[in-house]
């Protein structure tokens, strides 16, 4: 993939799991890779990968540290709106901070990244929005119905987006994996067997399950599709929520 190489890249979330295999991967293929998070140490350890990769400190949650992101790192090429959060339970159950927390990371992160990045953009000739959805923002799940809604919001920003950008070089698309497996998807595995008292394994072939394939989604399959997003030949992507699930429908 040579449509990365000498771009500077935006991955937010970037400190673990697929934040981190896209950074990897990306500073690999030549591009330069800030990753933004919370949390210094998880920055820190995922950069050690490779000598391309840089670490800023941010909350996609909040305004003024969003736009704070954007003025130390300058204004990337490719952004890449990966932050995000799981929660579970019966809907009933589902107090109001859950399901605000569940809204404001992911959804106004992406959203606050994505206004951000076209703020400082004059005129691109290119540059490329990709948001991490879920198929969550496809179809419905039992027990996440606030992460769902966030993630169906995602797909509806990146589609109106897509329109507003469309006659200049900048393409806007969702990625929306199956179950990946990585630390996310651990932690939902643990959250099932604390609340029903199902065994792991069970627990995690029960997710596996989900898939035609039979199987979680390996990050890098997600990481693959936000390339080719960036590559040559990809210009006509836009508006676009790619499903990377194995069939799932």
């Amino acid at each position: 993939m040579t449509g990365v190489k000498g771009k500077t890249v935006l991955i937010t979330g970037g400190g673990t799991g697929l934040g981190a295999d896209m950074a990897a991967r990306f500073a690999e293929a030549g591009a330069r890779v800030w990753i933004a998070g919370r949390t210094a140490s998880t920055l820190q350890k995922a950069a050690e990968a490779h000598a391309g990769i840089h670490t800023a400190e941010a909350d996609v949650t909040d305004e003024t540290s969003v736009a704070a992101l954007f003025d130390f790192i300058d204004t990337p090429d490719i952004v890449i709106a990966n932050a995000g959060a799981s929660a579970s339970a019966p809907f009933t159950r589902t107090d109001l901070a859950t399901w605000q927390a569940m809204i404001d990371v992911n959804l106004t992160g992406v959203f606050l990244t994505f206004r951000e990045a076209l703020r400082r953009l004059d005129k691109p000739s290119w540059a490329r929005l990709i948001a991490v959805a879920s198929t969550a923002g496809l179809k419905g799940y039992g027990y996440v119905a606030p992460y769902a809604a966030a993630k169906h919001g995602v797909v509806g920003l990146v589609r109106s987006l897509a329109q507003e950008t469309a006659k200049t070089g900048v393409t806007v698309n969702a990625l929306c994996p199956g179950f990946l497996d990585t630390e996310m998807t651990d932690r939902s595995i643990a959250n099932i067997v604390e609340k029903t008292g199902m065994d792991a394994a069970k627990a995690r072939a029960n997710l596996e399950r989900m898939s035609p394939q039979q199987r979680l989604i390996r990050p890098e399959e997600v990481t693959a599709a936000a390339l080719w997003l960036c590559a040559p030949g990809a210009e006509g992507i836009t508006g676009q929520a790619i499903s990377i699930s194995g069939g799932e429908t």
